[in-house]
Parts: structure tokens; C-alpha cells; sequence
């Protein structure tokens, strides 16, 4: 089972890259430089790359600016749900894509468009994300869907990852599980 680090400011501190990044890939095969408040995206993106790529991760992703992934020769980018337009334009240029899904129609839609994969949220309860969707409706997705399915939301325990996987889920990721 796969294991999507989300970083977060809350779990990366750039004083401390180093150190948090050694604690990311303890737990994490894919990782995920995630930041929307900081003014200096792009230059913290540069960074986190170079000391991310120290290390034997399947894949490291830049969240939403799939142009700096391409300029920055990240392995991909993960796309919000807002950005199905930008799928083939990341497809286009080379990078693997993964995008935030909510719904079955949503998923359908990024595979459509060639996704490589889809995380679908909230599967448990997650502060600010609403009205969990349960296991039952991640077993239904992962059975309609050829590409992988990541669970995603208020995953913070072993248990709730056994249940991922219990339900087909390719994987799981997560902010607090990895911080």
C-alpha cells in the first residue's frame, strides 16, 4: 500500500528541512510539497526538491503549479479538484498526475482526462472537510475506477489504514499521520 506524505506548514518548517524531510520518508513513498500561504512558493519548492531527491521516494510531487513542477523537474503534480483543466496541460508535459477528488464523478472525470491517480476525500473525519464519505463509498470508487484510488482525510491511525486497504484503496495519504 502506497503512503502519500502531504507536507504541510503545520508538519514542515524550511529552519528544520533537513530533519522533517528524514521523518516524511521513515513512513512515506510518495511526498508532496503543499504550502498555500507562503509568498515564496517557488523558491521553497526548489528547495524542499533538491533535499527531497536525497532520498529513495517513488515520487516527489509540487501542489497545483504543474509549470514549476515541469521547470523544477518534479516528478509530478497534485492537482486540486478546481483544476480538471489542468490535467492534460501536466500530461503534456511528462509530469504524473494526481488530483483531489470528492465524488464518483469527479474521479470518472480524471480518469477521463488521463490522471495517473486520484485521492479521494474526506474518508474519515477531517477538520474542516465536512461530512466524512466512509469506507463503503472508497470500495465503491476503487471498483469503478482503473486507475489508483489514495485515501484521503482524517487518516491517523494504523487502523484506519488497514481499513483503507481492506477497502481496495491502492493507498492512503495524510498531513497529520506523517507529522
Amino acid at each position: 500500500m502506497i503512503a502519500y506524505a502531504i507536507s504541510d506548514p503545520s508538519t514542515l518548517n524550511f529552519t528544520t528541512l533537513e530533519q522533517d524531510i528524514k521523518r516524511f520518508v521513515t513512513k512515506a513513498d510518495i511526498l508532496v510539497y503543499r504550502d498555500k500561504f507562503t509568498d515564496k512558493y517557488a523558491l521553497n519548492a526548489k528547495i524542499f526538491l533538491l533535499e527531497a531527491q536525497k532520498y529513495n521516494l517513488e515520487k516527489i510531487l509540487l501542489h497545483t503549479d504543474y509549470e514549476l513542477a515541469h521547470e523544477l523537474k518534479a516528478d509530478g503534480v497534485h492537482l486540486k479538484s478546481t483544476q480538471f483543466d489542468d490535467i492534460v496541460k501536466s500530461k503534456a508535459l511528462g509530469l504524473f498526475v494526481v488530483i483531489s477528488t470528492h465524488t464518483k464523478e469527479e474521479a470518472e472525470k480524471a480518469e477521463a482526462l488521463g490522471a495517473d491517480m486520484v485521492t479521494f476525500s474526506p474518508v474519515f473525519a477531517s477538520p474542516n472537510k465536512g461530512k466524512p464519505k466512509g469506507v463503503e463509498a472508497l470500495n465503491k470508487l476503487v471498483s469503478m475506477l482503473s486507475i489508483p484510488v489514495i485515501a484521503l482525510g482524517g487518516i491517523v491511525t494504523s487502523e484506519h489504514i488497514e481499513l483503507c486497504k481492506k477497502n481496495g484503496a491502492f493507498g492512503f495519504a495524510s498531513i497529520r499521520y506523517f507529522g
